[in-house]
């Protein structure tokens, strides 16, 4: 078994702790013990921050060359094709990146950064391929929606193909988007939409894509032959987006309500927007509750997040203004420090009061 030094610590004392109880005899704790082989280094993971930092650092390159004037105008002599054939040029860079990281996904699956970091620049040139497409059908209609809808497909395909998380999270933002600028555009960009504002919207597309997640889940544990093997690295970003579309538009609408006018929500009364905090309350304690009964870790920490997050921005509505803050910092480090001491009470394994 090979672990880090960190992990093996924890499962050698373990061990000490299932023989001092009996659990485990000295014979078979000392044979488990000398199974464990400690990695000096977490290769792994310093491989993963190193391709992160290169795609960072290919970006940073990038504006660094749009910010440099002079180098602005080399690139417009280059680049001076209409923006059609930049869509194109675009989109054949995407298919070699993205040809030639499927290629090592197949023949070098263990290499799992390095081929993610391939697609990843596949997903940044279609994203490229996408804009300047926009920009050669013109302004003026509902085509930046189909724009967004087009991504989010082309996305979702590699995101399947790949079985690649990242893309696929890529792909449901490229929805999300899609959903309110086409719902702008049909509601004239108007407030209102069906009488729903813009949050209220993401409330029910949220709530939809979380519910899609919670199905490609249960497809994926009733699955008994392997016909839905791809979902298994799918189900739980779907989810994850979906709540964080849910609860972002529920957080948003317990500060702002339904309302679609600025001037109308400063005459609102604290009464008329507690049924949205009150909804968002009940839907984290709801979060919680699953995550608790199923042990599930998505679920529970998106649940305690947000609720969190609830009874503090209502802590800043009510009492901003009518503490003195003094007063209202120290409350605000008094319930930062029982919370922290909470969780230290819960995550110390030697603690009695535990």
């Amino acid at each position: 078994m090979e672990l880090t030094r960190k992990k093996a610590r924890i499962v050698q004392k373990a061990l000490s702790e299932l023989e001092k109880e009996g659990t485990l005899s000295t014979e078979e704790a000392k044979k488990l013990s000398s199974s464990i082989h400690v990695i000096p280094m977490d290769w792994k993971k310093i491989a993963g921050y190193a391709f992160l930092l290169a795609v960072i650092s290919l970006l940073i390159s990038v504006f660094a060359v749009i910010s440099d004037k002079y180098l602005m105008e080399l690139l417009a002599r280059l680049f001076s094709a209409p923006a059609a054939m930049k869509s194109i040029f675009f989109a054949l860079v995407a298919v070699l990146f993205l040809f030639f990281g499927f290629r090592r996904i197949k023949n070098k699956p263990h290499r799992k950064y390095s081929n993610e970091s391939i697609v990843f620049l596949g997903v940044l040139s279609i994203a490229a391929s996408v804009g300047f497409l926009g920009v050669a059908i013109g302004k003026g209609s509902d085509s930046i929606s189909l724009l967004f809808l087009l991504a989010s497909f082309i996305y979702a395909l590699i995101g399947w193909a790949a079985s690649s998380r990242q893309v696929w999270i890529f792909s449901l933002i490229a929805l999300g988007s899609w959903f309110g600028a086409q719902t702008g555009y049909i509601s004239g960009w108007g407030a209102y939409y069906f009488g729903m504002n813009f949050p209220f919207r993401f409330v029910l597309f949220g709530g939809v894509l979380t519910l899609a997640g919670f199905i490609m889940e249960k497809m994926v544990k009733s699955d008994q032959h392997g016909s839905y093997g791809r979902l298994v690295y799918l189900a739980v970003p779907t989810r994850v987006m979906g709540y964080l579309y849910l609860f972002m538009a529920l957080w948003i609408m317990s500060i702002f309500g339904n309302y679609g006018d600025i001037n109308v929500w400063r005459r609102a009364g604290h009464a008329e927007l507690f049924q949205w905090s009150l909804l968002f309350g009940v839907a984290a304690i709801a979060c919680i509750y699953h995550g608790v009964k199923y042990d599930d870790s998505v679920s529970r920490g998106f649940g305690i997040t947000f609720i969190l997050i609830n009874l503090y921005t209502r802590f800043f509505e009510f009492f901003w203004n009518s503490l003195h803050k003094a007063i209202f910092f120290a409350v605000l480090a008094a319930s930062f420090w029982l919370i922290g001491r909470h969780v230290e009470k819960l995550w110390s394994p030697g603690d009695k009061d535990k």
